[in-house]
Parts: structure tokens; sequence; C-alpha cells
């Protein structure tokens, strides 16, 4: 079991950033893979940005060179700073925790925390 808490929403005018915390319970050294996803209203959940156990990354076309996903393994806590915000990126993110255990693939999820980016 993996517990996941995020930190770091909120309200932020185009253009503008903000950073993105998850804290993970467990070591994320350990996890296959720690990723970010969003859900905006009406809209299915999406991967924005992963980082595997290895380090290897992984973005959304949409989030491309605008938001960066990293870690810090001393304090078991993955950021995504967004920068460029627009209205577009307003939604529920979450943090998810992927592990893999023989066949089976465990997935962790956090709370969520609202983006809200105005125009």
């Amino acid at each position: 079991q993996v517990q996941l808490v995020e930190s770091g929403g909120g309200l932020v005018q185009a253009g503008g950033s903000l950073r993105l915390s998850c804290a993970a319970s467990a070591s994320i050294l350990s996890i296959n893979r720690m990723g970010w996803y969003r859900q905006a209203p009406g809209k299915q959940r999406e991967l924005v940005a992963s980082v595997t156990s290895v380090g290897s990354k992984n973005y959304a076309d949409s989030v491309k060179g605008r938001f960066t996903i990293s870690r810090d393994s001393a304090k078991n806590t993955v950021y995504l700073q967004m920068n460029s915000l627009n209205a577009e990126d307003t939604a529920v993110y979450y943090c998810n925790a992927r592990t893999d255990r023989g066949w089976t693939t465990y997935d962790y999820w956090g709370q969520g925390t609202q983006v809200t980016v105005s125009s």
C-alpha cells in the first residue's frame, strides 16, 4: 500500500506557474512509475507526465516544453513544475504510483489538487 499526498494547487493567471508536490509513504525508487494525471470537467483522466524508477520521463504532447516532472528520492517526493499555464490546463491533478508485482499491476492515487488557470 502506498499513500500519496498532493499539494501545491491553486488559482493562477494565464502565463503563470505552479509547482505541485506529491509525497509518497514508500520509497519512490521502489515504485515502477510515478506520474501526474489530470481530469478536467466532462473529460477523461489523462496522463500528463511520468517518471520511472530508473529516471525515464514521459510527457503528454500538450505539456511538452512547459511542464517538468522531477523527484527527490531522499524526500520520497515527486514534483510537477508547470509553466506558461493556460486555461486548458485547468483540472484536478492527481498523483499516481504504479507498481508491478508478478503479473499484477497496482495503481495508487492521491486525493487530487485543483489547478485553475484564469484567462
